[in-house]
């Protein structure tokens, strides 16, 4: 009956329907779709629930490449922005790759276009360029290690004391990283609309509310508030921080969606999202939120769109991050 509902959906008199037949339970159609595809949902931790509870895995930015380059899957799912797909393909050029939104993409990887980099990184030609994985295919072809702000500061000390490095495109997780590291960096300009949004006043204030919450942080964050924080690390560090700690309540600056699994984790905790310096009460990445549970069934379905890319292109920005893969291996880091 499934079967023959989704078949419905697809064509009607020889064209492709872009509405979903409301009685169709999305969920059970979506693993029909993997197993028939055989394809996988790779989901980041800031995506609606309803994604997350439907992926085959969920992580940050390094569990993912991981989950990306491991996979056998022919078809790769990707709910999450554009250059997390694109590095998807990247690692996978015999895979189809599809996004559930295309539209989806990246405020701090937009703010690093290629053509500018490429002349800022000519003024530096003794300089190394350690680029962040939020960036585009175009910037991870200019770099020379990509990183996560999980392994980023293990990364760079990796690296002899006297190398000069530029640091792109954070400028915030690039000042976080030469704090741990004692390191000069020279940092490109660029940052996180979501992580730059959040109110330091309103935090402070919130603290007093509930004295016995500890602060916790993602190193896309303005100095300013890591100054204050009790913990700072990458999405799955802070997971994993709610649910070693003692503590049962935590104000947590990040995306929102993380939330959903450190309650599924931990639902005896209390998980509180930093506010941001707007009158919404919630922050919440609008790239990440444009997909959807509808819209990933389609993608899957109709198996579009799909991220097509240039194989010199390609080739050029798999070299750094096969340079992080490698140094994660070595460090122990794993997704």
């Amino acid at each position: 009956m499934l079967e023959e509902k989704i078949l419905a959906s697809v064509t009607q008199n020889g064209f492709y329907k872009t509405e979903i037949d409301p009685t169709i339970d999305l969920f059970e159609a979506i693993q029909l779709l993997k197993k028939e595809k055989n394809a996988v949902i790779l989901a980041h931790y800031y995506q609606d629930a309803d994604i997350q509870d439907v992926a085959d895995y969920i992580g940050d930015s390094l569990g993912l490449a991981q989950a990306a380059a491991n996979t056998d899957a022919d078809m790769i799912v990707f709910a999450g922005v554009h250059f997390m797909a694109e590095t998807a393909k990247i690692l996978n050029p015999n895979k189809k790759v599809v996004l559930p939104d295309l539209r989806a993409g990246c405020s701090l990887s937009d703010s690093c276009p290629p053509e500018l980099f490429s002349l800022f990184k000519e003024k530096y030609p003794d300089h190394l360029v350690i680029s962040y994985i939020n960036c585009s295919a175009g910037i991870k072809a200019l770099s020379d290690i990509i990183c996560t702000s999980g392994n980023a500061v293990q990364i760079v000390d990796s690296l002899p004391q006297d190398q000069k490095i530029i640091f792109a495109p954070d400028k915030n997780l690039g000042a976080y990283i030469n704090k741990q590291s004692g390191r000069s960096m020279l940092l490109w300009n660029g940052a996180c609309m979501v992580h730059e949004i959040f109110s330091l006043e309103k935090i402070i204030r919130l603290k007093i509310r509930h004295p016995k919450a500890k602060f916790i942080a993602h190193p896309e964050c303005e100095s300013d508030l890591l100054a204050i924080a009790d913990f700072i690390g990458s999405t799955t560090q802070l997971l994993k921080y709610t649910q070693l700690d003692s503590c049962n309540e935590f104000i947590v600056a990040t995306e929102t969606g993380i939330l959903h699994q450190m309650q599924k984790a931990c639902p005896d905790k209390i998980f509180i999202p930093a506010p941001p310096n707007n009158n919404c009460a919630c922050n919440d990445c609008p790239h990440m939120k444009l997909n959807t549970l509808e819209k990933l069934y389609l993608s899957m379905l109709y198996e579009q769109p799909e991220i097509i890319m240039d194989e010199q292109l390609r080739l050029a920005a798999k070299r750094p991050i096969d340079k992080m893969m490698e140094l994660s291996k070595q460090f122990g880091l794993l997704g």
